[in-house]
């Protein structure tokens, strides 16, 4: 997969620090988020080449209503 800049796209994950630390051997970018407001505010500053989020069940529900962002993510819930 490619940005629409033409470079990689990127992972991030978001939710408590000992469910997400782990993504950051892998090169994702790891937004530790505990609590609802957090979770909101780690969405929010993603980076435009963040083409995938992996969320923890908590960091979901938090996003639930939220708008949709400008840009197209493909999401994924990952088990705890």
């Amino acid at each position: 997969m490619r940005t629409d800049a033409g470079g990689p796209v990127q992972v991030a994950v978001i939710g408590a620090h000992a469910a997400v630390a782990g993504f950051a051997l892998a090169g994702a970018h790891v937004r530790v988020a505990a609590d609802d407001d957090a979770v909101r505010a780690a969405w929010e500053s993603l980076p435009t080449e963040v083409g995938v989020v992996l969320l923890t069940p908590a960091a979901a529900t938090a996003l639930t209503g939220q708008p949709a962002p400008s840009t197209t993510r493909l999401t994924a819930v990952v088990p705890t």
